[in-house]
């Protein structure tokens, strides 16, 4: 069983936040898969899924980004699911809009969201996606992150959404050292 988390913050006035990456490829991934994550469980809205075989649960936590390690540990103590058959998705503004980078593991790398989970967890091996949101010189880091995606970089986010989503999918049924090799170069 795999456990799929997108992070992002609760509520309308979030929705397309730069923050909620996680959760747009949770949208993108319900839309292509024809789930529902509506239940709640978990402090989170979930779905089962069968991807490939494999039961997948998705997962959009609903603690509000810093307190996301809750819904993610909630989870894997109650489906006895192992760190290493976790994907996190989250927003990076060290990387550009448009980009998406895989890894195995690693610090949280600023990310509060991500913090939590190791913090709760109790290990940095954890698989991640981030997605690159960039950053602005001259608006404080909580505002940009907060903020809306401009119009200009909303088709290069979106495809940044599509390829998360897509490297989602293709870890089911490969594994993550071979999914990093496909999805980091594209």
């Amino acid at each position: 069983m795999k456990l799929i988390v997108g992070l992002g913050n609760p509520g309308k006035e979030y929705e397309m936040t730069r923050h909620n990456a996680g959760f747009c490829v949770m949208d993108a991934l319900e839309k292509k898969l024809g789930a529902s994550i509506s239940n709640k469980k978990f402090k989170a809205l979930i779905d089962m899924v069968t991807i490939h075989g494999e039961k997948v649960l998705l997962m959009k936590p609903q603690t509000y980004m810093n307190a996301s390690g809750e819904a993610v540990q909630q989870a894997m103590h109650f489906y006895r699911i192992e760190p290493k058959d976790i994907i996190i998705i989250f927003d990076d503004m060290d990387l550009p809009v448009g980009m998406i980078r895989l890894r195995e593991k690693g610090s949280a790398g600023g990310q509060k969201g991500m913090k939590n989970i190791i913090q709760l967890v109790g290990t940095q091996e954890i698989p991640r996606i981030r997605i690159g949101i960039g950053k602005h010189d001259n608006i404080p880091t909580v505002d940009y992150v907060l903020g809306k995606i401009e119009k200009e970089n909303k088709e290069k986010f979106l495809h940044a959404v599509e390829k998360a989503r897509d490297a989602v999918i293709y870890s089911i049924d490969h594994t993550f050292t071979d999914t990093m090799t496909a999805f980091n170069r594209k």
